[in-house]
């Protein structure tokens, strides 16, 4: 039976223990209070990815004040985030399959808040490195609880098309955060040409972080007053199920969870959890064994780059995962299995890693590029793409979860076809724009590109999804976002480094810049090769989901 139109059945029993242990409401699946949800976590991801862009419309000017170099910024918007990110994602999507999911939502808004007021009180380098690494386990907290909480307030038949609405905050904030951050900029240094007598003494730069940072605070009390649904009240299921394939009982010590969840991540506490779980002295050696080929690729990545922040901050990041996942086998194997043992979901992962390197380095070196190569001021840009962003991206995401979900009403692969159109005519658009001459036909290119990329964002994530139980849906969100920030957090610092290799040779910074961005695109062509194999098994793997979930033990 189609998984889409199949009734959830819950034991009393388990309701009960829900109801007790969550205060959990019952809401109207795709009611009012629903569209009310989506609405004020569509103003969340809006705040997330203004706090998180602002830094490409700055980068100029913080390089300048802080004397960096563009491997630097690549650093900081890149790695100094995304590995934070991945590695608090895990735990923290752990801790919104058996927590409140709106209290945790609203936490991790209010501190990653915080984190970006206090980016603009950075006096160098490593300071607003610090906060970056904040900002990213701020965020790590709230995107899988929302895909999640979303999930339990929809229906399978618009539920694409709500991820659309609720990604689009993505580009609507990445478009928000340029111009505000240009605009900020602009008023700024115009009103106080000599810092020495603004308010503070504040810079342009550091006033723009402090004033795009503060209201975040706010949307964090208003996000607290959200009632948290029943899980699985909108899902569909074919057989009576045990209350624990739906829901895990809320946990009443937060804390003490997240704690558990990190533990597998720490040198030394790993292995004797490997050995309590009964993993064996093979999952024991395995881990030392990554843990010494790690060591010696960050020594041997330091030598030649000279970047040890970079590549410690990467091999911890990667150790860290690598540890959670041979912990996860043993704890919960249905969850392991259910995401690791899926070749589509394998494949979107390995997609959306290699796609986010190019679109990351492309998203965000292209603001620096427009301003070097073409003379454009940082208002001019942040008011151009940042605007016209921010509508297309909606459209783009509004449009892409619209005609994935139709598309699904007449083949099972009508989501991936969407995504694949999409990252096919990005690419080319991003490749046009790049070898443009003149700035009205590359900020036209620039435009379509992020119109035409974002249609493809809902259908892949909405697909990873719909390939999980409700049980599982965070911590598979939580692993998905995990492998796109990892492209994040080599893409822009990669550029970056090719480009002061290039800027080192005699090349124009502008130029170098360019062909920097440009080879980078390579690694977008290859990631579309994972997203046709995910194509070809997305109808078995979703015809076998319960299937599958009883081989692994799942009482369903």
């Amino acid at each position: 039976m189609n998984s889409t139109t199949e009734v959830v059945k819950v034991s009393a029993e388990g309701q009960e223990m829900l109801n007790q242990s969550t205060s959990a409401a019952r809401t109207r699946v795709d009611g009012p209070y629903a569209k009310y949800v989506l609405a004020v976590l569509l103003l969340m991801a809006i705040f997330n990815f203004i706090d998180r862009q602002i830094l490409a419309i700055l980068a100029e000017e913080i390089k300048a004040d802080l004397g960096l170099s563009d491997s630097d910024l690549g650093f900081l918007y890149g790695t100094a985030f995304a590995m934070f990110y991945a590695v608090f994602g895990i735990p923290m999507g752990r801790l919104a399959d058996s927590w409140v999911r709106t209290r945790q939502i609203s936490l991790s808004v209010g501190f990653w808040s915080l984190m970006t007021v206090l980016s603009g009180m950075a006096k160098g380098f490593l300071p607003l490195a610090v906060c970056r690494f904040g900002v990213g386990i701020g965020e790590a907290g709230a995107t899988s609880a929302g895909h999640s909480l979303l999930y339990d307030h929809f229906s399978p038949k618009v539920r694409t098309t709500v991820i659309g609405i609720y990604s689009s905050g993505a580009v609507i904030g990445g478009g928000l955060g340029l111009f505000l951050g240009g605009a900020i900029l602009a008023a700024w240094n115009n009103t106080w040409p000599d810092p020495s007598l603004a308010p503070f003494g504040l810079t342009g730069w550091r006033a723009a972080f402090m004033l795009v940072g503060l209201p975040g605070v706010l949307l964090a009390l208003l996000i607290s007053t959200l009632k948290e649904p029943v899980r699985g009240q909108a899902e569909g299921l074919s057989t009576e199920i045990n209350a624990k394939s739906i829901v895990t009982p809320a946990t009443p010590h937060p804390l003490r969870t997240l704690i558990m969840e990190m533990l597998p991540m720490l040198p030394g506490i790993n292995l004797w959890l490997l050995q309590r779980e009964g993993a064996g002295l093979k999952a024991q050696w395995l881990n030392l064994g990554m843990g010494l080929g790690l060591v010696l690729a960050v020594v041997g990545l330091i030598q030649v780059t000279g970047d040890s922040l970079q590549w410690l901050a990467l091999g911890i990041g990667l150790y860290c995962i690598f540890s959670w996942a041979q912990v996860l086998i043993c704890r919960d194997p249905v969850c392991f299995g259910m995401i690791f043992h899926c070749k589509t979901v394998r494949y979107l992962i390995l997609f959306f890693s290699l796609n986010t390197f190019s679109g990351s380095a492309v998203g965000f070196w292209m603001i620096p590029w427009f301003q070097r190569y073409f003379g454009a001021s940082a208002e001019e840009v942040g008011t151009v793409l940042g605007l016209s962003g921010a509508v297309v991206g909606l459209i783009g995401m509004i449009l892409g979860g619209v005609l994935a979900d139709r598309l699904r009403q007449h083949t099972k692969r009508g989501k991936l076809y969407v995504a694949l159109g999409a990252s096919l005519l990005w690419l080319l658009a991003t490749v046009f724009m790049l070898s443009a001459e003149d700035v009205f036909v590359a900020y036209a290119l620039a435009i379509g590109a992020g119109w035409i990329g974002t249609m493809g964002a809902a259908p892949v994530a909405s697909t990873v999804n719909d390939l999980m139980l409700p049980r599982t849906r965070a911590i598979a969100m939580a692993l998905f976002i995990m492998g796109m920030y990892l492209g994040i957090a080599l893409g822009p610092y990669s550029v970056g480094l090719l480009s002061d290799s290039l800027t080192a040779v005699g090349n124009d910074s502008s130029e170098a810049l360019r062909y920097s961005m440009l080879l980078s695109l390579i690694i977008s062509g290859v990631s579309m090769a994972f997203l046709l194999l995910a194509t070809k098994h997305v109808v078995a793997d979703e015809d076998s989901r319960l299937e599958r979930a009883r081989a692994l033990g799942e009482d369903v």
